[in-house]
């Protein structure tokens, strides 16, 4: 049996080390800065529990991460608890969180100081690809942790790619969160002006996601937002955290984020009613509620 641990049992990092868990040959251990969080997955799970990253690290062959934002992963990799501290040398840290790419290089030098290798390996789709085993994943960092990693990163997402050295991962994640951005308000804009033409929304739907409209966001979100049902997935100030680094990733190389740029600030709007933890298609009520 292998060592491993995951920190950080937030609504993706908790049903993802849950299928880990299930991995055949791996003996898992969770953190989680809320502890009650940890004894829930515990008791769905199995493993163990430890209260610090740096207990969570001792012996790890492999350490997951899924925190909050750079000052989180710094925290729990190099900080006075962090895993780094205790991690056998040689052992690979998986981070799944959405950090800036600087960051993610930074995390990745400290790590190499330390005889260890670090991955940036950000997910895309959502809650529901969480907790169904079904994310998508983009990883930055050496090829060969690459390898050792990718069996264990495949028990809880339908495709994982290497994308370059350290920060790759992190600079892929941006594309994609710049590519959702356009895409939800393009259809917020639609649906509502359906709507706003007396349109059957489900009829509309079934038409034109068959055309050159279709998008995952169409077949997933668009009856949620025709319904103004916003109690689930990704959340606004998740989504405004993700594009502020976008944005300022993109002055760094030069790169205009002008719609990117717009809907952020849509999204502060959001924030501001109170709609902070609203899915981001809530966008939608923007323009009627």
């Amino acid at each position: 049996m292998s060592k491993a641990a995951w920190l950080g049992l937030g609504v993706m990092g908790h049903p993802m080390a849950g299928y880990l868990s299930k991995f055949p040959t791996l003996e898992l251990t969770v953190y989680n800065r809320t502890t009650s969080k940890a004894e829930g997955w515990q008791n769905e799970y199995g493993g163990s529990t430890v209260p610090t990253p740096i207990e969570a690290g001792k012996g790890s062959q492999f350490v997951f991460s899924c925190v909050g934002n750079d000052d989180d992963l710094r925290e729990v990799t190099f900080g006075e608890h962090g895993a780094f501290h205790s991690m056998p040398k040689g052992s690979v840290f998986i981070d799944h969180s959405t950090t800036s790419a600087t960051v993610a290089r930074e995390i990745s030098e400290k790590a190499a100081e330390m005889g260890l290798s670090f991955l940036d390996a950000p997910v895309t789709g959502g809650q529901k690809g969480a907790e169904n085993g079904q994310l998508s994943i983009m990883v930055g960092g050496e090829a060969s942790a690459y390898e050792q990693a990718k069996p264990l990163i495949l028990s809880y997402s339908k495709a994982v790619k290497h994308m370059g050295p350290s920060g790759a991962g992190q600079q892929t994640k941006m594309v994609n969160q710049i590519a959702i951005a356009g895409v939800v308000q393009g259809l917020s804009e639609a649906i509502n002006f359906a709507q706003s033409n007396d349109l059957n929304i489900p009829d509309v739907l079934s038409v034109i996601s068959k055309g050159a409209a279709q998008s995952w966001q169409m077949e997933n979100s668009g009856q949620h937002m025709a319904d103004r049902f916003f109690d689930f997935g990704f959340a606004v100030d998740w989504m405004r955290k993700d594009l502020n680094i976008c944005i300022d990733e993109a002055r760094a190389t030069d790169s205009p984020l002008p719609i990117a740029t717009l809907v952020e600030s849509y999204l502060g709007e959001l924030h501001d009613a109170g709609r902070g933890r609203n899915d981001i298609t809530s966008l939608i009520t923007r323009l009627k509620d």
